[in-house]
């Protein structure tokens, strides 16, 4: 999807058209679109000569590696992992 709105949004730039605001396109990289982010900025060659908004996205992409890992190996996480029905995860142990 993240990938599609930066598509959409080099098209609009390009025509000047509408443009998918900045922030929409950081939320959607938080929210575990980055990969897609990332793909569209080097295919499209789009945004990625705004210093300001590669600082933001890259903050946005440590947040989302953050929070993963948070929910993954924390302890205090442990309750959400069993709504989930996700196994319990230890330091150094991974699931087979």
């Amino acid at each position: 999807m993240t990938f599609i709105l930066y598509a959409l949004d080099k098209s609009a730039a390009k025509g000047n058209r509408w443009r998918i605001e900045e922030n929409t396109l950081h939320f959607c990289g938080l929210i575990g679109g980055w990969p897609g982010a990332l793909l569209a900025q080097r295919i499209f060659r789009h945004k990625t000569k705004k210093t300001a908004f590669q600082v933001v996205f890259w903050i946005t992409v440590l947040l989302n590696m953050g929070i993963i890992a948070w929910l993954l190996f924390s302890p205090a996480a442990q309750s959400l992992r069993d709504a989930l029905g996700m196994p319990a995860l230890h330091a150094g142990h991974l699931p087979q």
